[in-house]
């Protein structure tokens, strides 16, 4: 019996996630539709404080926001960056790569597509998110490094065998105005190969983006690996050479073509994930091994 539909996603928050995406399959959808609607899920709850609405805010008290999709049967991707005002950049991402020339848009590149193609803007940052902003510039809120990096990475294998994959983030707390992280890299936040897996990244961008994380973990899963194995070999690969850097930590998400599944963390002690699979959502633990 086949276990397909099988969807993974990063933190306890990604369970509402997995059900609005198994819900998008159930209804008909595609791999890509499930990672944008589960995926939208996060980026509209304000508890949330690290993806979409409510996000904590860059230096200034501005909530930029990231994301990026990439859907395997054609080997399309969609990435925007440092975009303000907007709840949903999942799916303004979706949007260029439908609908433009273009893989990657930026902010007020990607704002002015956004208005052309019907996207409605509002004020992002809560009452909520300001205080603790207001709290940070008075030095009374320090957050403990790995605490504002809580992407929504996202990847969907649907009952065709498709794979999508989706990332979504309001990034780094206190961030320089126009910083990007990862989660809208293509290869490093995210990555797909409709004939081997997917994989998403979340943690520490300035990290995971030097070394491609989730394109390596892709590659391991070509090359014979396991979703898990690949996972914390590429981790292994990150750590080895940041290990000077104490706040350097990385958590990863995998799925194979064959619904197999895998997740790991680095520099973190243990990274909770979401998994829909043979009908069951639940949130597992992946608690790295004593070295």
């Amino acid at each position: 019996m086949s276990i397909r539909p099988v969807i993974i996603s990063t933190w306890p928050f990604g369970l509402a996630a997995n059900e609005a995406a198994a819900a998008a399959l159930a209804s008909g959808g595609n791999c890509l539709d499930a990672v944008e609607k589960g995926i939208n899920v996060a980026e509209d709850d304000p508890e949330v404080t690290s993806v979409g609405f409510g996000g904590l805010p860059n230096a200034q008290g501005i909530v930029e926001v990231d994301a990026a999709v990439m859907y395997g049967p054609t080997h399309g991707a969609g990435s925007v960056a440092g975009v303000r005002g907007l709840k949903n950049p999942i799916s303004l991402a979706r949007k260029v790569m439908q609908h433009s020339r273009h893989v990657m848009l930026v902010g007020e590149g990607a704002r002015e597509f956004a208005l052309r193609h019907g996207f409605p803007f509002t004020e992002m940052l809560t009452e909520p998110a300001r205080a603790k902003w207001i709290q940070w510039l008075l030095k009374t809120y320090p957050l403990p490094p790995g605490k504002t990096h809580d992407t929504i990475g996202m990847v969907a294998l649907d009952a065709s065998g498709d794979l999508a994959v989706g990332c979504s983030t309001s990034g780094y707390a206190w961030k320089e105005p126009g910083r990007v992280g990862d989660s809208p890299l293509i290869g490093s936040g995210l990555y797909v190969d409709n004939e081997v897996g997917g994989a998403a990244a979340t943690g520490l961008g300035e990290s995971i983006l030097k070394y491609c994380l989730s394109f390596l973990v892709v590659e391991g899963m070509r090359q014979g690996l396991s979703p898990q194995t690949a996972c914390e070999a590429a981790l292994r690969r990150m750590k080895s050479r940041e290990a000077e850097y104490p706040d350097a930590w990385a958590g990863l998400v995998a799925l194979n073509k064959a619904g197999e599944y895998g997740a790991a963390c680095c520099g973190h002690s243990d990274f909770p994930y979401a998994l829909h699979r043979g009908g069951k959502n639940e949130v597992l633990t992946y608690s790295p091994r004593p070295e």
